[in-house]
C-alpha cells in the first residue's frame, strides 16, 4: 500500500510552492557607524487602490553585531490617524498590513494611497562598519488572496502527501463559547484554546471559519510560527438568511448581505468569491432554516448556478448520516453534472472536545483528507478544487481511501487512470477496472455508488485492498467508493471519479 501511495502522490505532484511574484517596489540603503543610535525613514509611494502592504526586510552586518529594528509609518506619520502602524523591533524581517488583519507587532487600518515610510532603528553598528538593507515591498489589491508573499506562513511540508484536517470551526471572534478558568460561567473561547486542541488531535491542518469576519486573522499570524507542524487557513463562514458557505482563502472584507442592492443573489456572491481567487464550499446544506437554526439550511430565493461553488459539507458534525446529512444535496448537484467536491467540517464551537450541541461536531471530527502538492494554503486549496478528497467520519489518525479506476483493454485510451476527482474516457462495452486500497479498515467493505445508487459491495481483503469491474455504457456517470463497517456504519466517505464526461 505505501509503494502505491508514494506512485500516486508522484503522479499528483505537479510543483510543490506556489512561487511569490516579484517585489513592486524595492528600496536599498547603506549605513556606517556615524547611524548607530538613529531612526531613518525610508519612503516609497502606495498607489491608490491597495488593500495590502508586504515588506521583507534583510541587511548585511551581522557578523559584525549590526542590527536593524523595523516600525512602519502611514501618510500621516506619528502624528495623524492610522500614521503610526507598528514597530517589531529586530524580532520579524517580513511583515504585512492591511485593513482586516496584520502581522504581530503591527497594526489593521486603512491602507491610504501616498507617501509611506519604512522606519528603521539602528540600536548598534561599530563605528569602523558599514552593512547594506534591502527591502522589499509588495501592494495587493481586491482581486488578490493571501499570495505566498503575504500569506501566514511558508509552505509547512514541501512534499506532496494526505495531509488531514478540519475545515470549519468557531471561536471567541464569533459564536465559540466555554467555561471560563474558574467553571463558573460560559464565555467568549479564545482562539488559542481551539488551536491547541487541534494541534493535540494531530492535525496537519485547520481553517478557522468565523462569521461573516476575519478579526481572528491577526491572531492566527501570531500563533502560526509556534504551531509549526499545522497548517492555519484563513476562512468565514458567510452566514447568510438563505444559507451558509465557507470561503476560504481570501482576506479582504466581502459583502455577505445576500439579498441586499449589493448582494442580489447567490450568484453575485460567488462572482465576487471568483474575482478574489477563492474557494467557497456550502455548509451544512439540509439542515433547518427556521426560528431553531435561522440560516442554517441552503434555501435560495433565486436560482443558483452551482458551478460557483467548489465544494459541499457533505459531512458536518459527529453523524454523518443524521438526517439532515448533506449527502443527498452533494448527490443532487453531481446528477445534474456539477463536478463539486465533498468535504467534512466540524463545526466546532467550543474550543475543546465537547460539542455544543446535537449538531456540532468536535475538532477533527469529522476529518478531510486532501492530498495536496504542499502542506500549504495553496496546496489544500488546489486539493480540494481538484477532488482529491476523502472523509474520515471518525477522525482517526491512520485510515486511508486510494481509488484508482483503470481503463481495460486494447486501443485509444487503454491503460488511462483516474483517482478521486479525476474524468476518465472509457468506450462503450469497454470494461473499467476500479482498484480500491486501504488502511485500518480491517472487516469493513467497499461500497461503489453508481451515480447515487449502489453498485456492488466488496470486503476489503486481508491486504487492505479491494476492487470491481464496471462495463462501460459510453455516457456520462460518476463512481464513488465508500468505506462502511460490519453494522454499515459510513466510516469512510470518497468522492467521485467522474466517468465520460465533459470538461468542466
Amino acid at each position: 500500500m505505501r509503494a502505491l501511495t508514494a506512485l500516486l502522490l508522484a503522479c499528483f505532484a505537479a510543483s510543490t510552492v506556489a512561487a511569490e511574484r516579484a517585489p513592486d517596489v524595492v528600496l536599498r540603503g547603506e549605513l556606517t557607524g556615524k547611524d548607530n543610535h538613529t531612526y531613518r525613514e525610508v519612503p516609497f509611494e502606495v498607489p491608490a487602490g491597495t488593500k495590502r502592504i508586504t515588506i521583507d526586510v534583510s541587511y548585511t552586518g551581522r557578523e559584525q553585531r549590526t542590527t536593524i529594528d523595523l516600525g512602519l509609518l502611514g501618510p500621516g506619520g506619528f502624528a495623524e490617524q492610522d500614521g503610526f502602524r507598528g514597530w517589531s523591533g529586530g524580532s520579524k524581517h517580513r511583515f504585512t498590513v492591511s485593513a482586516t488583519d496584520a502581522t504581530a507587532s503591527f497594526l489593521p487600518g486603512e491602507i491610504w494611497p501616498g507617501r509611506w515610510r519604512l522606519l528603521l532603528g539602528i540600536p548598534n553598528i561599530r563605528p569602523t562598519s558599514t552593512a547594506s538593507f534591502t527591502a522589499d515591498v509588495w501592494f495587493s489589491n481586491d482581486d488578490e488572496g493571501f499570495g505566498p508573499e503575504h500569506g501566514l506562513s511558508a509552505p509547512l511540508k514541501t512534499t506532496a502527501g494526505w495531509y488531514r484536517g478540519d475545515l470549519h470551526m468557531h471561536t471567541a471572534h464569533s459564536d465559540g463559547g466555554c467555561l471560563n478558568a474558574s467553571g463558573t460561567a460560559k464565555v467568549p473561547c479564545p482562539l488559542f484554546l481551539t488551536v491547541v486542541s487541534a494541534a493535540k488531535r494531530g492535525l496537519d491542518f485547520i481553517a478557522i471559519s468565523e462569521h461573516n469576519t476575519m478579526s481572528q486573522v491577526s491572531e492566527m499570524r501570531e500563533l502560526q510560527p509556534y504551531f509549526d507542524t499545522m497548517l492555519m487557513i484563513p476562512a468565514r463562514e458567510i452566514t447568510t438568511f438563505e444559507g451558509h458557505a465557507n470561503l476560504f482563502g481570501v482576506s479582504r472584507p466581502l459583502d455577505f448581505r445576500l439579498g441586499s442592492p449589493s448582494v442580489p443573489d447567490w450568484n453575485a456572491l460567488t462572482a465576487d468569491v471568483a474575482k478574489a481567487h477563492g474557494l467557497i464550499s456550502i455548509n451544512h446544506p439540509r439542515r433547518p432554516n427556521d426560528e431553531t437554526c435561522m440560516g442554517c439550511g441552503f434555501t435560495p430565493s433565486k436560482p443558483v448556478n452551482m458551478h460557483g461553488f467548489q465544494a459541499i459539507e457533505a459531512i458536518n458534525g459527529r453523524d454523518p448520516e443524521r438526517p439532515e446529512t448533506g449527502i443527498p444535496f452533494w448527490e443532487k448537484q453531481l446528477n445534474a453534472g456539477v463536478r463539486i467536491t465533498g468535504i467534512g467540517g466540524g463545526d466546532s464551537h467550543d474550543g475543546s472536545d465537547g460539542a455544543r450541541d446535537e449538531f456540532a461536531g468536535v475538532i477533527g471530527v469529522p476529518t478531510t483528507v486532501v492530498r495536496a502538492d504542499a502542506l500549504s494554503m495553496d496546496g489544500i486549496l488546489d486539493g480540494i478544487r481538484a477532488g482529491h478528497v476523502f472523509v474520515d467520519t471518525e477522525g482517526t489518525k491512520d485510515r486511508m481511501l486510494e481509488v484508482t479506476a483503470t481503463a481495460a483493454g486494447a486501443g485509444a485510451n487503454a491503460g488511462a487512470e483516474a483517482h478521486m476527482g479525476d474524468a476518465l474516457r472509457v468506450a462503450k462495452g469497454r470494461q473499467v477496472h476500479v482498484a480500491v486500497t486501504t488502511a485500518a479498515v480491517t472487516g469493513m467493505r467497499a461500497i461503489a455508488t453508481l451515480d447515487g445508487k449502489r453498485l456492488s459491495s466488496t470486503p476489503i481483503a486481508a491486504d487492505n485492498t479491494a476492487s470491481l469491474d464496471w462495463k462501460s455504457d459510453g455516457k456520462s456517470h460518476w463512481l464513488r467508493i465508500d468505506i462502511r463497517d460490519a453494522t454499515g456504519k459510513l466510516i469512510l466517505l470518497g468522492n467521485p471519479i467522474y466517468l465520460n464526461q465533459p470538461s468542466p
